[in-house]
């Protein structure tokens, strides 16, 4: 019998262990596992080099819950240790069994590290016990136990005992949840599902008699041969499926897989999949497993991959990623930055072979899949530069190019006058019909572009290429969406619009969260009396705010909306409503607008007189004389644009042809649809 003190550097090492040094309690359980799998895989090391002799047996880790004695279990038939190595390896835990072992046989895949794993144990057990039978020959059981204090006790005896160690762990109170089987074999499953050694709890059960009952089959947790392990050229398409199934058994089929497996610079296996992400934008970041040499290490993965694929799911295993004590938290380094571009590189070499060589299927999931595309165009500038080649855009006719293609198709009929080519686009061709078939009339190409990182997309589009830029339909009249040198001539005089716009305003929608302003637009007699647009850099703003844009985004998202209600001064109806309100107004009309003349005249001939002069040089006269002058001209205006008001209020068909284009854009809504759909009786029965 050995008492001894446990070599550690404080007494306090295990109040540590078990509030700080482990983020997760749970864990205990992978490192328990993880360390029985390592002296198992060392024993089949032993074996194939020929230091182990006799036949292996079975290796399955066994693990067993008892919920009466308040314990848990952990039995493997693997290398075991001496006396000599449990004072070493225990005993002493700055030193790490594997570290060794690693050494003497580094060609050898080894999962980790004993000694400080070990005491992980710790954080739920008052006690735990060590039996162990080293697999040399002639090698004595030894038992060792500690209650969670540095003091221990060790004995070497000749009692019979399996080769292997078993780790018993008797449960302190607040952990008692760790007896329960249910509890147990839901761990198990998180965190060894894939592990190389069959990992067996308890008895596969079965219905009988109305209850549960342990059957003679092992209850394997695990599959020791996961798919990613395999050679890419012996899985088919099929089995790819399958186990993207198992992972993830409630989620819609994958739009396609990334096998991945590299050897040099470093060692990662794996397999990516795309799956399928419905319109509200659904980010998942903890959908990628990582592994390390087939244990579950963690699904917070951001450091590990670039953060566009952490919208991927699937498994990526690699032992060359550093992890703390724990295995719980990566550590910055090389080999992660490497792993990172790595990882960028494959996934885009995989992405432009689809694109090459099944361009239709790539075409049919292009939907689904652009979501990635633009994510990672976003946020990785190395990414972006491979993405060129293989992102698509789709028009409203559903035909899909990629942006050069695309430039080549419009850039005849769609440069303006600035030799900018111009890409027009619509997010709902139903909502906007009006707008695109406006579009379409002047044989313009269309995109449809309606995902919810557009807005970002097109911005970082536009900031690499200065010669181009995006125009959504409805962003101005359709003779302002592409400028052309030649332009339409307006039928309204400048003071025949300044007439109108009181009129106009007279009648515009009343709303809070939306600012409205009168503009007169040349456009053809043929287009629409009133349109409504939208200002393209500003709803673009507000819509990326939306989505989360963050800095300048953010402050255009607390601003209202803005329209223009465009009216158009070359239409028949306008020209009536203009006629129609000077016969309202009278003869008055041509006198009050002679005084204000006039009034602006004198105003203009005394701004000349004193234009030479400061401010701080004019005479108290000359400061009130331009006063009275302003003063006139704007009581002259007020009184004329008050009457206009007054006639425009009560001009039905001015309300009629704003309510009109308010309708075309989906804004005409409640009270204001019913009124508008009795107006439009009414005029018709007229």
């Amino acid at each position: 019998m050995k008492n001894g003190k446990i070599g550690v550097t404080t007494e306090n090492i295990f109040p540590v262990i078990k509030k700080f040094l482990y983020s997760d309690h749970e864990i205990f359980l992978r490192e328990l596992i993880s360390n029985a799998v390592d002296a198992t895989q060392k024993l089949k090391t032993l074996s194939s080099m020929g230091e182990a002799k006799g036949e292996l047996g079975d290796l399955a880790i066994r693990v067993a819950a008892d919920k009466e004695r308040k314990t848990l279990t952990v039995t493997d038939r693997g290398v075991g240790m001496t006396a000599e190595e449990v004072d070493r390896y225990i005993n002493q835990i700055a030193f790490s069994g594997a570290e060794e072992f690693m050494a003497k046989y580094k060609d050898q895949a080894i999962i980790g590290h004993f000694g400080l794993g070990f005491y992980s144990a710790f954080m739920v057990s008052d006690k735990v016990e060590i039996v162990t039978r080293s697999w040399k020959e002639g090698a004595r059981t030894v038992r060792w136990s500690c209650t969670g204090t540095p003091e221990f006790e060790m004995e070497e005896t000749d009692e019979e005992h399996d080769r292997g160690t078993t780790i018993t762990l008797h449960l302190a109170e607040d952990a008692l949840e760790y007896a329960e089987d249910s509890k147990i074999e839901g761990l198990l499953r998180k965190y060894c599902r894939f592990l190389p050694v069959p990992i067996v709890f308890g008895k596969v059960k079965e219905w009988k008699d109305g209850k549960y009952v342990d059957t003679d089959k092992d209850n394997v947790i695990n599959d020791v041969d996961p798919l990613w392990t395999r050679k890419p050229t012996e899985i088919t398409e099929e089995q790819y499926k399958e186990f993207y199934r198992e992972l993830y058994p409630m989620s819609d089929e994958p739009l396609f897989s990334i096998h991945l497996n590299i050897d040099y610079p470093f060692h990662l296996t794996g397999i990516l999949y795309f799956p399928k992400i419905h319109n509200n934008f659904e980010i998942q970041k903890n959908k990628i497993q990582l592994y390390s040499n087939q244990v579950f290490v963690t699904d917070q993965v951001e450091g590990i991959v670039p953060e566009y694929l952490t919208l991927l799911h699937g498994v990526i295993d690699s032992p060359d990623i550093p992890l703390n004590v724990s295995r719980s938290y990566l550590q910055s380094d090389a080999n992660v930055k490497k792993i990172s571009s790595y990882i960028t590189r494959k996934v885009a070499d995989r992405l432009q072979e689809l694109f090459n060589t099944l361009r239709a299927d790539y075409e049919s999931k292009w939907d689904d899949l652009k979501i990635f595309i633009q994510y990672g165009i976003l946020t990785d500038e190395k990414f972006a530069e491979k993405a060129a080649d293989f992102m698509l855009w789709k028009n409203v006719e559903g035909k899909y190019f990629t942006p050069k293609e695309y430039t080549e198709k419009v850039k005849e009929a769609q440069t303006d006058k600035n030799k900018q080519v111009v890409f027009l686009y619509v997010d709902d061709p139903e909502e906007k019909h009006t707008f695109l078939e406006a579009a379409k009339g002047k044989g313009y190409d269309v995109l449809w572009m309606d995902g919810q990182l557009d807005n970002h997309y097109i911005n970082w589009y536009e900031s690499k290429h200065k010669d181009e830029r995006f125009v959504r339909v409805d962003s101005d009249v359709i003779d302002k969406l592409i400028q052309k040198e030649e332009s339409m001539k307006m039928s309204l005089t400048e003071a025949q619009q300044e007439l109108l716009t009181p009129v106009f305003e007279s009648q515009m929608p009343r709303d809070e969260k939306i600012n409205y302003h009168i503009s007169f637009e040349a456009m053809s007699p043929d287009e629409a009396p009133v349109v409504i647009t939208q200002n393209e850099f500003m709803r673009r703003m507000k819509e990326m705010a939306a989505v989360g844009g963050g800095g300048m985004s953010q402050f255009y998202g607390q601003m209202p909306d803005n329209f223009t209600i465009a009216v158009n001064g070359n239409h028949p109806i306008v020209i009536d409503i203009l006629a129609d309100v000077e016969k309202a107004y009278g003869d008055k009309l041509k006198t009050t607008t002679k005084k204000i003349d006039t009034a602006v005249a004198e105003e203009k001939r005394f701004e000349e007189i004193v234009k030479d002069k400061k401010e701080a040089d004019l005479t108290p006269e000359e400061k009130s004389t331009r006063e009275e002058l302003s003063k006139k001209v704007v009581t002259l205006r007020d009184e004329r644009n008050e009457r206009l008001r007054q006639i425009g209020g009560e001009n039905r068909l001015v309300k009629q042809i704003i309510d009109l284009a308010l309708l075309t854009n989906g804004m005409l809504k409640g009270k204001n649809l019913t009124d508008f759909i009795q107006r439009s009786i009414s005029l018709i029965e007229k």
